[in-house]
């Protein structure tokens, strides 16, 4: 079970990478089309829909990198009772990224049900750029699970120590 958790993680931050290139590639068609006095619609609204996919994707993986910061010093302070300092967090951190899925969820439906297109020239259907971002809020949430399950049986978590923006905070 723990290798195919990692593995979503993971396939989540390839995923946000691959965005992330995509986004480079728009930026180059862009310029290219300006300079022989073609029009590319929409690609300002496809770069900022690989950039929200990108980010939301990359959550979960930068969640178990220790790359979201978090104040260490509180916890610290908790002494011996730092562990339940973890799960209260990690609680929090659950209900918070469970309320967000969902939420992105019902957004998806939604913008599928109502047929809700872009504004830009292209008229894309809204529903296609918001399924990465639900997905990425669905890999957090369940990253949160994890770690919150771990650190209750396990009494650590999945976090990685002494890596990433965590430990400067």
């Amino acid at each position: 079970m723990r290798r195919l958790l990692d593995s979503l993680y993971t396939g989540g931050g390839v995923l946000a990478a691959l965005c992330l290139i995509t986004i480079l590639g728009i930026i180059v068609a862009q310029m290219i089309c300006r300079w022989i006095g073609v029009a590319f619609p929409g690609s300002t609204a496809y770069a900022g829909y690989f950039m929200a996919a990108s980010s939301f994707l990359a959550l979960a993986y930068a969640l178990n990198a220790n790359s979201h910061i978090r104040v260490n010093l509180l916890l610290s302070a908790l002494g011996r009772f730092r562990g339940w300092g973890e799960i209260w967090c990690l609680g929090i951190g659950t209900a918070a990224t469970g309320f967000l899925a969902w939420n992105a969820w019902r957004m998806v439906y939604w913008s599928r049900l109502l047929n809700d297109i872009s504004q830009e020239r292209d008229a894309l259907p809204m529903w296609i750029p918001q399924l990465p971002v639900a997905i990425g809020a669905t890999l957090l949430a369940i990253a949160f699970i994890d770690n919150l399950v771990c650190q209750i049986f396990t009494r650590r978590n999945n976090i990685r120590a002494g890596e990433g923006a965590g430990e400067h905070a």
